[in-house]
């Protein structure tokens, strides 16, 4: 098949927009001969004039050529042979072009356990995931190669499957999750033979790594669009078989789904995430749940619709430490929800300042006004209620105010073993007496 070709005059990507580590890795593939592009995400970002969280480079050179170009490298994985390039803390990931898996037959499992095959760069252009993520751009001639219609998909705002998408799904089924994440990041359609197959197809998430879908999952929910990603995976299917506990929750309530609680706690994460904020995996999981959780702790100890939030989660592959950071970070929003002065004790632990700001940032959902808290927690004195101001007896003369006042005990320092009064003391009638200077004639 002949790719289509786009001239630098036909597309809007420019090597200033690219960094200059991914320029320095693809000049020294072409020049020690090798052909070499910049593939995938990256320049699908970059021709919707977007910025690229980051840049894939595919090549002819095989892994261990790579690695012996590059002394600033490391090979990593097993099912995906790849090279790391690293700039300091920034690497560059180089992979070898590979080919399509082998086509079965309907009545075999299709799920790809292998895919380390080399090929050429049609053959790895095939074997992607949607079209949009299948173009190639060249720093040498400057121009982008688009062999499976992408460039037609970007320009409809559509995600589609590269090939056949019942087989493709088959295949590799956390592409479903990819599926939602892309549609939602970028505010395209998924293609209708690409969701009907998703939706034929959605139970076999329950075949899929576990370790890679928790990953995708947390790459979906964790986006700008996260509240838009977690209302497609429920309209699709897909939340029944990552976590059931929360699909049962949204269907049990009967407003629509984007004015569900969970779903505006997601807006609101998510707009969080678009000003800078890079949350950890407990803070995404921590949005999901709280209205789960609220609804829960408000049942009874013994009441048998009472949910083991953690153990569900853990269930499903979420880790441990996330779930029970996600935990402690649901429990401190209870307490900032409705603070008394034993809530001041949250300052000292150490994930506080995690709960402060989802406390901040989820409170608005439930009508709360985190701006009172925060100010109690400051100065909870000046949040207590003053006395009441007196009202007038019959005989038109104020009652005699009462006592209002708490009794603070007098610290005494002990100096040698000998107790002093750091301060006067007062007789029965009101007066001080001073506090009596030390005998200068009586020694320790």
């Amino acid at each position: 098949m002949e790719p289509r070709i786009l001239a630098r005059a036909e597309h809007p990507i420019s090597r200033r927009d690219i960094d200059a580590n991914v320029l320095k890795v693809l000049y020294r593939l072409a020049g020690a001969g090798f052909d070499a592009y910049l593939v995938g995400g990256g320049v699908r970002d970059l021709m919707l004039s977007r910025k690229p969280k980051d840049f894939d480079v595919a090549t002819s050179a095989h892994p261990q050529q790579v690695r012996d170009l590059f002394r600033n490298s490391r090979l990593i994985g097993r099912r995906f042979r790849l090279v790391h390039v690293f700039f300091g803390r920034q690497n560059v990931e180089v992979a070898t072009f590979r080919k399509q898996a082998e086509a079965v037959a309907d009545t075999d499992d299709p799920l790809i356990r292998l895919d380390n095959t080399f090929g050429t760069p049609e053959e790895d252009a095939f074997r992607r995931d949607f079209t949009v993520n299948a173009l190639f751009y060249s720093p040498q001639t400057f121009q982008v190669v688009d062999f499976p219609g992408g460039v037609d998909d970007l320009e409809a705002r559509l995600i589609r499957t590269i090939g056949d998408p019942e087989l493709r799904m088959r295949e590799d089924p956390v592409r479903m999750m990819r599926a939602v994440r892309f549609a939602a990041k970028l505010g395209f359609e998924i293609e209708p033979a690409t969701r009907a197959a998703i939706g034929r197809h959605r139970a076999d998430l329950d075949k899929a790594s576990v370790p890679r879908l928790v990953d995708e999952t947390y790459k979906t929910l964790g986006q700008p669009e996260a509240a838009h990603a977690l209302v497609l995976m429920e309209e699709l299917g897909l939340l029944d078989h990552v976590i059931p506990i929360l699909a049962a929750h949204l269907k049990s309530r009967g407003a629509t789904l984007a004015e569900q609680p969970a779903v505006r706690n997601m807006a609101a994460l998510g707009r969080s995430i678009g000003s800078g904020l890079s949350p950890d995996h407990s803070i995404v999981l921590a949005a999901l749940m709280l209205d789960l959780y609220r609804d829960e702790h408000r049942r009874e100890r013994g009441d048998p619709r009472r949910i083991d939030l953690l153990g569900a989660l853990r269930a499903r592959g979420f880790a441990r430490g996330d779930t029970e950071q996600m935990r402690l970070i649901l429990e401190a929003f209870a307490n900032l929800a409705a603070p008394t002065r034993r809530t001041r004790r949250l300052m000292r632990r150490p994930y506080f300042p995690d709960a402060r700001m989802f406390f901040e940032m989820m409170a608005p959902t439930y009508s709360i006004d985190p701006t009172r808290t925060l100010r109690f927690l400051a100065d909870p004195d000046a949040f207590n209620p003053g006395p009441v101001a007196p009202s007038l007896a019959s005989d038109g003369t104020q009652p005699p105010a009462t006592g209002n006042r708490r009794r603070r005990r007098r610290r005494r320092r002990s100096h040698h073993g000998v107790a002093q009064v750091a301060s006067g003391s007062s007789d029965m009638n009101g007066a001080v007496t001073p506090p009596q200077s030390p005998d200068p004639a009586r020694r320790d």
